[in-house]
């Protein structure tokens, strides 16, 4: 048995199948891990130490409250950064520095000077909107879209992908866990 026997995420034994050949996964154990808000700050430094080039494609602006440098960034510039908690998923524990009310603002730096390593601030990226059919009529809604990978002998980007939108049109969260819908996308080569 891999990993924690007790958790009730997962399948029991699938890793052991999976090494005897008998199942393909198609996310490996593992991966995820590239997905977490506290490694986003690292990654563009990852892809200039471990391949010796500048990345290709840039993340939003990431600030790691826990350097000191970046915190004096992020409360100097508080109303314009969107502050994630990195223990949280799914849209939770996302909140905009311009949408808190002063108390809040006060509340959330004072728990930001205690915890600094639970957070990081992003600069707001203003997402293209889509056209999502609702209640009868196309409406627009902000979007992002999640790419697939699959490894080989070279990877290769899947000409499909997942866009995922937001229903509340005042909301950049995009997550289906807070209401947000997706739709299958392809990219059609000519």
């Amino acid at each position: 048995m891999n990993f924690y026997e007790g958790s009730l995420i997962g399948i029991p034994h699938l890793y052991d199948i999976f090494r005897k050949g008998n199942v393909a996964l198609l996310n490996a154990p593992g991966n995820g891990v590239a997905d977490d808000k506290g490694i986003y700050y690292f990654v563009p430094k990852m892809i200039k130490y471990y391949l010796g080039e500048e990345p290709i494609l840039h993340n939003a602006p990431t600030y790691l409250p826990l350097y000191k440098e970046d915190m004096d960034y992020v409360l100097e510039h508080f109303d314009d950064l969107v502050l994630k908690d990195v223990a949280e998923a799914g849209g939770y524990g996302v909140q905009f520095g311009n949408k808190m009310t002063k108390q809040e603002k006060e509340d959330f730096i004072a728990l930001l000077k205690r915890e600094p390593r639970r957070f990081i601030a992003q600069e707001v990226i203003d997402f293209l909107d889509i056209d999502i059919f609702e209640n009868g009529e196309c409406v627009p809604r902000k979007a992002d879209l999640r790419a697939f990978v699959l490894m080989g002998e070279e990877p290769m980007v899947w000409k499909s992908g997942l866009t995922r939108f937001s229903r509340n049109p005042d909301s950049f969260i995009v997550n289906s866990s807070q209401g947000g819908g997706f739709k299958d996308t392809w990219v059609l080569s000519r």
